[in-house]
């Protein structure tokens, strides 16, 4: 075929592509999505054709593309035309990424980790520390409870550290760590990040090939588009103003003090002290359920705090070194995972009574409740088989994750080999 009509059959070439996910929910009138709000990773398509290959939209990602490939085509295309029109979610994704971006930033190249991993926020959570999804994922990374747990998160009466901007910043790097040393390449983590290693290790194994791009018809639907939609957020973010997209600033200070505290602090006494909104404290610090920042000698937990001015260091002092009035008593959550939920019912916790006779004078050593003497921890061995990965084996056994495996068998990667002999934690 003659060049001339090859490039013409190229561009006359019609794509349609319909995608059919949840919607990403709109932000209305205020920096974040109130609490409790379903954040889904995609947003809804509607039927979009594909005329041509955009050769400026082609440029622009070549320039910004960096260590993540940053693929130009009708999938990306489609969530650039979404997102481009989204003017108003946009302009307030760019007021929020002042404050966010930078946290997400270090806690990504501390782990080194390709710092445009940090657009991911924007497809997970729209940068609201507060969004949970149908079935529990939480936070501005959307972890499920069971992989926020993995990470070393914490979940209690009084914190969800899923919900903490600094905290799930680092646990979300450490995942990209282990995903890539895993699967070796990044459009794979980030698949990884949507749908689990595993789904991820099969897709490639029925497709033959490492390639997202030839391997995407075999994984979920949702991640099918999460990547393509990850591509085209970093380009709407980075080519705003080519799409009339103007910056909406943010209520968060750019300008904050860090104080870690040893004693119970109701946010409200600060915020008196400090002369401002209690809704400031609690949109730099979304974690604390109870507005509380449950301090103590051996866990400091820290405030973060608009700047302060020196004539209110001494009040400051005075609220941070005294406990407020609150039932200190700390209770682990179980889970928060809705399909854990729908599986089974809460375990019922069963006291079992003994009855002892003793001689007059005897001591017996009775033990309390969950603090009866901890039995030894038992292992038993598994041979690494050709194919197979951490995440992979994970799932083989119940309440087994990538973690417990590295840290039973001293690995700092998620690398393996064929005929390794790993210890599994025995439940």
């Amino acid at each position: 075929m003659p060049m001339m009509k090859l490039i013409l059959s190229l561009f006359s070439f019609l794509v349609v592509f319909t995608v059919s996910a949840q919607a990403q929910l709109k932000i209305k009138g205020s920096d974040s999505i109130p609490a409790n709000q379903d954040i889904t990773a995609v947003p809804i398509i509607n039927q979009i054709e594909f005329y041509n290959y955009n050769f400026t939209y082609k440029s622009r990602l070549d320039s910004l593309q960096k260590i993540v490939p940053l693929s130009y085509n009708e999938y990306v295309q489609n969530f650039i035309t979404i997102y481009s029109k989204r003017k108003d979610m946009m302009g307030k994704m760019l007021g929020l990424s002042n404050y966010y971006f930078p946290i997400f930033e270090k806690a990504l190249v501390s782990n080194n980790i390709p710092a445009e991993i940090k657009y991911l926020s924007i497809i997970e959570s729209s940068l609201n520390p507060h969004a949970i999804s149908r079935v529990g994922a939480t936070g501005l990374w959307q972890f499920m409870f069971g992989t926020a747990k993995a990470y070393g998160l914490n979940m209690d009466n009084f914190v969800d550290e899923r919900k903490d901007p600094i905290q799930a910043s680092y646990a979300a790097a450490a995942y990209f760590r282990d995903a890539y040393d895993e699967l070796g390449d990044w459009l794979l983590a980030i698949a990884a990040y949507n749908c689990g290693k595993g789904n991820v290790t099969r897709a490639i194994a029925k497709a033959g090939s490492r390639d997202f791009w030839e391997i995407r018809t075999f994984l979920p639907k949702e991640t099918r588009d999460y990547v393509p939609a990850f591509i085209a957020a970093l380009y709407v973010m980075n080519y705003a103003e080519k799409h009339d997209i103007a910056v909406q600033n943010s209520s968060l200070h750019q300008k904050i003090d860090t104080v870690h505290v040893n004693h119970f602090v109701a946010l409200a006494d600060i915020a008196k002290v400090l002369n401002m909104e209690e809704a400031i404290l609690l949109s730099l610090n979304p974690s604390y359920k109870k507005k509380i920042v449950n301090g103590t000698a051996l866990l400091p937990k820290r405030i973060i705090l608009p700047a302060v001015d020196q004539s209110k260091y001494v009040q400051l002092y005075n609220v941070l070194n005294n406990d407020v009035e609150a039932a200190q008593k700390i209770i682990l959550t179980s889970t928060d995972d809705a399909r854990e939920s729908k599986k089974k019912s809460p375990a019922k916790i069963e006291l079992e009574m003994a009855f002892h006779k003793a001689n007059m004078g005897q001591q017996l050593k009775i033990y309390k409740a969950g603090l009866a003497p901890k039995t030894k921890t038992t292992y038993f061995t598994y041979k690494v088989k050709e194919g197979d990965t951490l995440s992979g084996i994970a799932e083989k056994f119940d309440g087994v994750t990538v973690a417990t495996i590295k840290k039973a068998n001293g690995l700092s990667k998620a690398t393996i080999q064929p005929g390794m002999l790993l210890k599994i934690v025995s439940l």
